[in-house]
């Protein structure tokens, strides 16, 4: 296996993968050989069929097609781990050449996790909050005490406003991928289809995904933020925490669910810790 490393803007990787029929043909054996082994044909019993026989009643192109889809991602997961490169998405595949006794050869593309500088967030807010509560008497009205979640968004408001996210296009083409498959779920569940569902909002396909798009960009720049924000910060969860929590959860399914997917518990509480550090500033 050959494998071309193309370190492309904004954290995006491009890998081009070379394989020798040889490796291909090996391939093809075993997958060959599994097929003869649970072949129904009639005038056979179940595996007995010769290789011969069962070979001239494939189709070879789903067959091949198949094998293709077994290269691809056993050749992928290994040039991954011999390159070191971290991927946070699955790849784009995009096959160049696949013809049989020739070399195969794809091009994957994938993201590792962007390249996130951080504002002075600090001490900037700081300057910037304590400006806020100034008070002039007989100037004007007294500023009211903000409420926790006006404080947490004027927050992240700005520490977004004044950072820098270097996310690439195939990371926000994946979240909105993501965002548009659950607003379908969405609209299967009211009974429409997507048309309807454009007709009556105004809009078209295209203009949805403009809309999803930038909707995208915020998920994904608030969900880097907190995750480079509570590395920085060193926020992190105990074990007395996870228990807590799990404790005060009455719904005995969402108990059980999470008492067996602690890690996820773990995730969430370490969000909200973060959410919460970033509203005291």
């Amino acid at each position: 296996m050959i494998v071309k490393v193309n370190k492309l803007p904004d954290s995006a990787v491009e890998l081009i993968i070379t394989l020798e029929w040889e490796e291909i043909k090996k391939v093809y054996e075993e997958m060959l050989t599994d097929v003869v082994t649970n072949a129904e044909i009639k005038g056979f019993r179940k595996g007995k069929a010769p290789r011969d026989v069962v070979e001239k009643n494939l189709n070879r192109q789903s067959f091949f097609e198949e094998v293709l889809k077994k290269v691809v991602s056993d050749s992928y997961s290994n040039a991954i781990a011999q390159e070191n490169i971290k991927p946070i998405i699955y790849p784009k595949v995009e096959v160049i050449s696949a013809e049989e006794n020739k070399p195969w050869e794809f091009k994957a593309t994938t993201s590792e996790f962007p390249e996130i500088s951080l504002a002075n967030y600090k001490e900037e807010l700081a300057k910037k909050n304590a400006g806020e509560k100034i008070w002039i008497p007989g100037k004007e009205e007294k500023p009211k005490e903000e409420d926790k979640n006006t404080r947490l968004n004027k927050n992240l408001e700005f520490i977004i406003g004044n950072s820098q996210f270097g996310i690439s296009e195939l990371l926000i083409e994946d979240e909105v991928n993501k965002l548009l498959s659950e607003l379908l779920a969405e609209i299967k569940k009211l009974g429409l289809t997507l048309d309807q569902y454009l007709i009556s909002t105004g809009k078209n396909a295209e203009g949805l995904r403009v809309d999803y798009r930038d909707k995208a960009l915020k998920t994904l720049q608030l969900e880097f933020l907190l995750s480079v924000l509570a590395e920085k910060e060193k926020i992190t969860v105990s074990d007395e925490e996870i228990e807590k929590a799990l404790e005060e959860i009455k719904d005995e399914k969402t108990k059980e669910v999470l008492t067996n997917s602690k890690y996820q518990l773990a995730s969430l509480l370490r969000r909200q810790k973060t959410l919460d550090f970033i509203a005291g500033l």
